[in-house]
């Protein structure tokens, strides 16, 4: 990777905002193979989203040039609160719900970053240690309190009040990076727009306590913003997470596969590992055949992939192709419950029931003569198999272990009909 400019590569992909010191990062690079850099993210969840991911792919960009990513999930900061991006305190939580979470953030950047050329540290195992003497004596006095007011974190609570213990989130983070560049050579911290002053604050310490030539640097990423001006992250129905068990492969590669044109080649850059060369021949194709959607199937491949690997990318291709195909007989009793999550539904008796009278039942169809005459139009199809005949008989234990029945109605609009009893 001796060749490759990740400094350029990351300007290329709109992915740098503010930088510390970018003419001293450039030097260090040139003559240095061995920058560690970090990130931390607090055990606030027992899952990241998708918002949370985008500092973490500058990380992973950077371990696959060959430098040596941290993490640090913050035991200890987490306990405290970041008053970042908050207009209120947050409610504390409790010592096992934050236990929990550490573990659950930690199996999930393990599968993000494997376990070669790569480590996991909890700020825990250093400010739980910290006396409060320690801290006031050692750090505090650093810390002058008109420049921690002026940090726009604070300043922005400031009308409505912030306490002393979230005004002192920046002190313990400016510790974290002071502990790791000291004790686990670690000379760059990076974040999200919303952290460039705790970022200055750890090097301003750093600098203080190591002198003014010892390497460190600081990044922060764009606040993204999709092309409506709205924040990037969110679907209609809330977050999007990393956790398989909150939103299924098949709903995180859905969320992709339908992003705007207007965003799919920022996305593209930023959250894949495809190549410049590979990313402007999609960017051609969203200029000349948008029908297509090779962009957007792309950006959903890839990130699916590398968040869920390829089992859970296989899994969410298979449950798109048999819901755009109508071929749903195939599916497992999971994959209809993920797959028609947020389609119609009804409910139904376990008994068999004629056609007819079971669409008019489930209020599918609003009467039995507009039922006939869909039935007989063949626009009705039961799990899969289109059915013509209106003496047919639903027997809803012929699939999906006897807890579903799948009508579709017309090319796209399907219904799940829950079976109790």
């Amino acid at each position: 990777m001796a060749n490759f400019d990740i400094l350029e590569d990351l300007k290329w992909r709109g992915a740098i905002n503010q930088e510390t010191d970018e003419e001293g990062l450039r030097d260090y690079l040139a003559k240095h193979d061995d920058l560690a850099l970090y990130c931390g993210t607090d055990p606030t969840g027992d899952s990241l989203h998708i918002g949370h991911l985008i500092p973490f792919m500058i990380l992973k960009r950077f371990q696959l040039a060959g430098y040596k990513p941290v993490i640090v999930i913050g035991g200890g900061t987490g306990s405290i609160g970041d008053p970042s991006g908050r207009s209120t305190e947050r409610v504390l939580q409790s010592e096992e719900t934050i236990k929990h979470n550490e573990e659950a953030l930690t199996a999930q950047m393990v599968k993000l970053f494997g376990t070669e050329n790569f480590r996991i540290v909890n700020n825990r195992d250093w400010l739980g240690k910290m006396t409060l003497l320690e801290f006031l004596r050692d750090y505090g006095k650093l810390f002058q309190v008109n420049n921690m007011l002026n940090k726009e974190v604070v300043a922005s609570r400031l009308e409505n009040g912030i306490s002393f213990t979230e005004f002192s989130y920046q002190i313990l983070q400016a510790i974290d990076f002071y502990i790791l560049n000291r004790d686990h050579g670690v000379q760059m911290q990076i974040g999200g727009a919303d952290q460039w002053g705790n970022i200055t604050a750890g090097i301003d310490l750093i600098h203080r306590l190591e002198g003014a030539d010892r390497p460190a640097f600081g990044l922060t990423i764009p606040l993204m913003l999709k092309a409506d001006g709205t924040k990037f992250g969110k679907s209609a129905g809330g977050a999007v997470w990393l956790d398989p068990e909150k939103t299924s492969p098949y709903e995180f590669y859905q969320f992709w596969i339908n992003q705007d044109d207007r965003d799919v080649i920022k996305y593209l850059k930023y959250f894949t590992f495809l190549n410049h060369e590979e990313i402007d021949a999609l960017e051609e194709k969203v200029k000349t055949e948008p029908w297509k959607r090779e962009a957007q199937k792309s950006l959903a491949e890839e990130v699916t992939k590398f968040v869920h690997g390829e089992e859970g990318l296989k899994e969410a291709q298979t449950v798109t192709e048999a819901l755009f195909s109508g071929n749903v007989k195939d599916l497992t009793t999971k994959q209809v419950e993920i797959a028609l999550a947020k389609a119609p539904s009804a409910e139904s008796g376990a008994e068999k029931k004629n056609l007819v009278d079971f669409l008019v039942d489930t209020k599918i169809e609003s009467s039995k003569r507009q039922a006939r005459e869909d039935v007989n139009n063949g626009a009705i199809y039961v799990n899969g198999d289109r059915i013509q005949d209106t003496d047919f008989e639903v027997d809803p234990a012929a699939a999906f272990d006897g807890k579903f029945v799948i009508i579709r109605k017309g090319k796209k609009k399907y219904t799940l009909v829950h079976i109790k009893g």
